[in-house]
């Protein structure tokens, strides 16, 4: 031990340990209740989150001005995948308008609040990033909260449609009262399902709980922060799916009556619900093609149609390719009695090629002789009356594209002629055609040389 030399590495040569982003999968794919402080805007807020957490990829709500504070839904990694769900969700909002000139009371101001509901012409205002273009955007519900008389501000909360710009709204308040208006302060009450009340928090606190979660390894802090990707689906209808079929909807299979499990009330056609397992995890979001009546009364069919997959592939096992037909089919690859593709070779017995349909086959062929069949129907009804028209002109012989184009030429040369004949002044007029030609043929040279 005497003759052994030990070396000690010196403290900044030591590897540092490689820090997790967030402590489960669950909680990396979650969303953010944030409360957007006044300042920055809205992409630089949701830049400084991916900082902080240290992900990939982070999304928002909708955007919100520099000076607007109030609930901005981040998402987190896969939960950006409900990004456009979000932004397209109705919002709320508390502000303030400030009147150029007073008025006699808020009696009059809460009048023309309530005249701007409805469906209203908006022009987005000079400072937008938005092209400047007139569009209809709904208000639902506006109310009005307060009026101080001497400094002219009026306090107002509206429920409105994604895409509403208050500001716009302030300034048709003032033009309605016949004093002019302007937005003083603005505050974004509710976005989608989240609203304020709803386990909302600042900047700091998500500074914090990665702080706490990466010095004392204690998460507690930052599952209060960062909520599941779930809690923003609540307000859809359910379709719980069996285990076996999760993994083939994450690959775009179609969703079939056999694999649903349980289904909610009050589904609609074309209605937007959300497909889960039966441990509550969002699988995807689908559009109903069967209400359910029709899912409690049918054994088989196409129940919805996929419009975004939310769950990451190969998270549930693969359990297709296991029914009789399929292990039957496998079984006979090993034996040589199929191709690798599983097509039938020379080896491969009559019983199987009868019985055994390839529906992938038959469904490709059927779009084939469809893509097919459509553009012989139009070339004959377009093609018709041209036949016609040969067949008058000669009937016997064959002729070919290029012979009848030289024949119309011919023809169009005499109707010129007879036409100039008839004029009276052939001579002249053949001279001032031949002189023009020479012209435009002067100017396209002049115009090579160049």
């Amino acid at each position: 031990m005497a003759d052994a030399e030990v070396f000690i590495l010196p403290k900044k040569h030591k590897k540092k340990k490689e820090r997790k982003s967030l402590p489960e999968e669950d909680v990396a794919t979650g969303f953010i209740n944030l409360d957007k402080p006044s300042n920055p805007s809205s992409h630089e807020v949701v830049a400084w989150i991916r900082r902080i957490l240290r992900v990939e990829k982070t999304g928002h709500s909708g955007t919100l001005d520099p000076k607007v504070t109030g609930c901005l839904i981040v998402c987190i990694e896969r939960a950006t995948r409900l990004v456009k769900s979000q932004q397209s969700a109705g919002k709320e909002y508390v502000g303030i308008v400030r009147l150029h000139n007073a008025i006699e009371g808020g009696t009059q101001l809460s009048r023309a609040l309530e005249t701007l509901t409805g469906a209203l012409f908006q022009r987005p205002p000079l400072i937008a990033a938005v092209k400047r273009q007139l569009r209809v955007r709904t208000i639902y519900e506006s109310k009005m909260i307060e009026y101080d008389p001497e400094r002219r501000l009026g306090i107002f909360w509206v429920s409105c449609e994604a895409g509403t710009y208050i500001r716009t709204l302030c300034v048709h308040l003032g033009l309605l009262l016949g004093v002019g208006g302007q937005m003083q302060e603005l505050r974004r009450v509710r976005s989608g399902v989240m609203s304020e009340k709803d386990h909302m928090v600042t900047m700091h606190d998500v500074l914090d709980a990665q702080w706490l979660y990466d010095n004392h390894k204690d998460e507690s802090y930052l599952r209060r922060v960062v909520y599941p990707l779930e809690k923003l689906l609540t307000s859809h209808k359910r379709l719980v799916m069996k285990d076996s079929a999760v993994n083939a909807i994450c690959y775009g299979a179609k969703i079939m009556l056999p694999g649903v499990l349980r289904y909610e009330d009050g589904i609609e056609v074309n209605q937007e619900i959300v497909v889960i397992t039966t441990k509550g995890e969002a699988i995807c979001m689908a559009i109903a093609l069967m209400t359910t009546a029709v899912i409690s009364t049918c054994d088989h069919g196409i129940v919805a149609k996929i419009k975004r997959v939310i769950m990451e592939r190969d998270t549930y096992p693969r359990k297709w390719g296991l029914g009789p037909k399929a292990s039957q089919k496998r079984l006979m690859i090993k034996q040589g009695l199929l191709d690798k593709h599983g097509k039938p070779t020379e080896s491969t017995p009559v019983a199987w090629t009868q019985e055994y349909v390839d529906y992938s086959d038959s469904a490709k062929t059927e779009v084939v002789a469809e893509v097919v069949k459509t553009p012989k129907v139009v070339a004959e009804a377009v093609k018709a009356p041209k036949r016609k028209r040969e067949s008058e002109s000669d009937e016997t012989s064959p002729v070919s594209p290029q012979l009848i184009k030289k024949e119309k030429k011919k023809k169009k040369d005499k109707k010129t002629k007879a036409a100039l004949e008839s004029a009276g002044e052939p001579g002249d007029r053949d001279s001032d055609i031949t002189k023009k030609k020479k012209k435009k043929k002067k100017i396209k040279v002049e115009m090579l040389s160049e």
